[in-house]
Order: structure tokens, then C-alpha cells, then sequence
């Protein structure tokens, strides 16, 4: 890691400042590092440092996580835009409209599992061959008897 001359402390952040001001915990700001989501510099004194456009990369990540974006995915987003600067509005967008299909089907999903719970609330049985939820069109049967995975994807 990169030392800080003295004169240039003052522009960056410590881990705490970044926490105060993102309202975020230490440890999270001490997470989204290890994940490769930010980075810090250390001082002579051996003490992360952060450029304050940090405060705008942690504001895009809770955001993201927010909308139910995985870490992961965010981390491989962020990986696109210039580093040491702050994501503009247009990062931003294009981040977004990336994300935008994926939680449209995800929506879709979620809706769907409601509308099909409230078909199965009562009723107990859970039927292997029958529940639109557990086992949707009986498509199980065709991968032989037995316990399966039951995703729908």
C-alpha cells in the first residue's frame, strides 16, 4: 500500500470520518474494502486513508444493495467506472439501467410467488405433483424420482 506524505492527510479521509459521514458502520466501511468495492491508502502511521469521493461510492453501493443488487455484481459494476473520482449521475444511470432488467425479473417472480401462495394458504397438502409452488407443472418428474432442487429458475 501507497504512504501519505503529511502535507497530504488533510485530503483524504479516515476510516471513521467515512463512516460518520456515509452513515455506515466501521466494519462495513472495513467490508466493502475487502470485497474490492473501495480503497484506502495508508498514512505514515499506518492508518487507512480514503479520497473523499469515497463518500460517493459508498452512497452508490448501500443504493444498489438497497435495490437488492448482489455484492458481487456491484463490485464487477463498479469495475467499469474511473477510479479516484466520484461516480457521476451518469455512472450512475448507466449502473442502473444494467441493473434494471434483472430486477424487473426478479419483481416478476416475487409477484408471481404471491399471487400463488394465496392459493396454497390452508389447503396443507403441498402435493408434490399439484403445488404450483413446490413443483410448478410437475416438471420434477422429469428428472427422476425422488428429492430435488425446487428453485423456479
Amino acid at each position: 500500500m501507497a504512504r501519505l506524505r503529511s502535507e497530504e492527510v488533510g485530503r483524504w479521509l479516515s476510516v471513521g470520518e467515512v463512516a460518520q459521514r456515509s452513515g455506515v458502520a466501521v466494519s462495513t466501511i472495513h467490508f466493502y474494502e475487502a470485497k474490492g468495492l473501495i480503497a484506502s491508502w495508508r498514512s505514515e502511521g499506518n492508518q487507512r486513508r480514503y479520497p473523499r469521493a469515497v463518500l460517493r461510492w459508498v452512497a452508490v453501493i448501500k443504493v444498489a444493495q438497497r435495490a437488492g443488487v448482489p455484492l458481487a455484481t456491484i463490485r464487477e459494476a463498479l469495475k467499469s467506472l474511473p477510479k479516484g473520482v466520484a461516480p457521476t449521475a451518469e455512472d450512475w444511470g448507466r449502473l442502473s439501467a444494467h441493473w434494471r432488467n434483472d430486477l424487473d425479473q426478479r419483481i416478476r417472480r416475487l409477484t408471481q410467488l404471491r399471487d400463488q401462495l394465496d392459493d396454497c394458504i390452508g389447503c396443507g397438502c403441498l402435493s408434490i405433483k399439484t403445488c404450483p409452488l413446490r413443483n410448478p407443472g410437475d416438471e420434477l418428474s422429469e428428472q427422476g424420482p425422488g428429492p430435488r432442487l425446487l428453485e423456479l429458475d
